[in-house]
């Protein structure tokens, strides 16, 4: 479904992703993983339009968008749910969700898709007429992916979304993604937490200083000693 061939990108002078190539299979999660400054951001933002490839090709289904301007993105079935969340903090849940089906197709679908986000994350029931701002830091981000899957993406991209969360909420945010997943949806996901990420996905790579430095099955990367030693921990 996703293919980056050879992608770079620079900030400037500074490189920033190196010749990355990676692949993403419809119905997949796959997750991207490496340490603070290797590219991940960049990475995520440039398959969503939001950071400009200088070299290499970005295509979905086949159609090469490398050069689509960033607004087109979300007419190629991408969505984002940004580091930091970025909500709309003084208004309502229910407006920030509303903004996420802002195009005509989705706009057609909000009640349903409204109806579905609620069903996976039933906190924000009660929260809908709340103040965004109002709410912890983990129905924030439950709020922000419900936003994306407003949008009806085939494809959602997650920047870092157990950042700055509790165990417990990192937890949950992680099961939705699982269900989100088995419900056809394809994901590809970059993530600090390791251990996690790994646990949730069908493939991974790492990411390290703007190149792709390792792939595979998480059982299979979880096996190196370098990636244990380096990434897991142990």
């Amino acid at each position: 479904m996703l293919e980056l061939r050879d992608i770079e990108v620079a900030y400037g002078a500074a490189p920033a992703l190196r010749g990355v190539t990676l692949d993403v299979r419809r119905g997949e999660l796959v997750c991207v993983v490496g340490p603070n400054g290797a590219g991940k951001t960049t990475l995520i933002n440039t398959v969503a339009g939001l950071c400009r490839a200088r070299a290499g090709r970005l295509a979905i289904d086949g159609r090469d968008i490398t050069a689509l301007a960033p607004h087109r993105f979300c007419d190629e079935g991408v969505a984002i749910v940004p580091e930091g969340r970025r909500l709309f903090t003084g208004m309502t849940v229910r407006e920030n969700l509303e903004l996420g089906s802002f195009r005509a197709e989705a706009k057609a679908h909000r009640r349903d898709s409204l109806d579905a986000s609620l069903a996976l994350f039933p906190a924000l029931t009660a929260k809908l007429e709340q103040p965004a701002g109002e709410l912890s830091g983990g129905q924030q981000q439950m709020v922000a992916i419900a936003r994306a899957l407003m949008a009806r993406p085939r494809l959602l991209l997650l920047d870092e979304p157990s950042l700055g969360l509790s165990p417990l909420v990192v937890n949950e945010v992680f099961s939705a993604l699982r269900r989100i997943n088995a419900d056809g949806m394809t994901l590809l996901l970059v993530e600090q937490n390791v251990a996690m990420a790994l646990d949730v996905s069908h493939r991974a790579y790492v990411l390290e200083e703007g190149a792709i430095v390792a792939e595979g099955e998480p059982e299979a990367l979880s096996a190196q000693p370098e990636i244990r030693r380096a990434y897991l921990g142990l």
